[in-house]
């Protein structure tokens, strides 16, 4: 049996751009986290990077802005970040190869370097970025971990599949909600609110909590959790990221489709979740998986597809 295992799952307003800022407030919530005891930490899509702004930049500047892996900075700072409070961190930046192309990374770093990468699967924020082609499962202290990124958790296949490649918690990281969408109640945040957030406190907060925000969110993501039985690690930034308003509510959601653990402060924060084995097989996604007769649809869920992926507010 495996033993428990806590993880922290972050939020936090990032900058656009400004890599050592970021890493800065990584470590900053590395260590808060760390002396609360916990093993793991989560931070959201593009948190060293930022994310929003580069729907804006050229190929250069992606260029610029990203780093070949293993061999940038960042993972020296968080190789260190890790070993000094002992805690493995999950966080995201662009990527470049040797050959100049340009991916959606999230990384996953402990004390002795980059243990897990996973490209996105389905990038969209600048058009110079190509799609990741694989699934990424690993294994963190006893515990089988998959990672997808944003849009990969709307594709439920990507989910189920992370799943049955052997992954018991999915990192989730996202930069999402508070956008316009056909969907009824989308729409962005007024981000003048923003400017004094004491004084209008309350208004954010229905608007982050309502269908713009977290009541979307709830249609869908314990859903995720539940049928899979898995632990869903979902990570979101707070606060601005470039001119749009996001509403965090990173939260950790257990393999009954509970939230066991939830951000709900406007601050830079993190909450830690302790996860047992013992949920991933009572729940009741762990019988409908054994229940599967997949030579039923193996055909239909494998027949060509041509991806169509349209964003509405890009």
């Amino acid at each position: 049996m495996k033993e428990n295992l806590k993880i922290a799952t972050a939020q936090f307003e990032n900058k656009s751009g400004d890599k050592y800022y970021n890493l800065d407030i990584i470590k900053q919530l590395a260590a808060k986290a760390a002396q609360q005891g916990a093993q793991v930490i989560a931070f959201h899509e593009c948190s060293i990077t930022g994310y929003t702004f580069a729907r804006n930049l050229s190929k250069e500047q992606m260029l610029d802005l990203a780093e070949i892996l293993p061999q940038g900075p960042s993972i020296a700072i968080l190789k260190d970040i890790a070993k000094e409070y002992n805690i493995a961190i999950l966080t995201g930046l662009f990527e470049k190869d040797e050959q100049g192309n340009l991916f959606k990374a999230q990384i996953c770093v402990d004390k002795t370097g980059l243990i897990a990468k996973h490209r996105k699967l389905h990038p969209f924020i600048n058009p110079h970025l190509l799609a990741g082609d694989s699934y990424t499962v690993f294994e963190l202290f006893g515990w089988k971990c998959g990672i997808l990124i944003c849009y990969d958790n709307n594709v439920i296949e990507n989910v189920r599949a992370t799943a049955l490649l052997g992954a018991d918690i999915i990192f989730m990281p996202h930069v999402t909600m508070c956008t316009p969408s056909p969907r009824p109640g989308a729409g962005f945040v007024d981000a003048s609110l923003w400017l004094d957030k004491e004084l209008n406190g309350q208004t954010i907060r229905n608007e982050f909590d309502g269908l713009k925000g977290r009541e979307w969110l709830m249609k869908w993501l314990p859903a995720r959790a539940y049928d899979n039985a898995i632990y869903a690690v979902f990570s979101n930034p707070i606060g601005m990221d470039d001119d749009q308003l996001k509403n965090g509510c990173s939260m950790v959601i257990d393999p009954y489709g509970d939230v066991i653990a939830e951000c709900r402060s406007l601050e830079n924060e993190f909450v830690i979740a302790e996860l047992s084995a013992d949920k991933l097989y009572q729940a009741g996604g762990y019988r409908y998986i054994k229940a599967r007769r997949p030579e039923l649809y193996k055909e239909i869920i494998g027949q060509d597809h041509h991806s169509e992926q349209k964003v509405a507010w890009l």
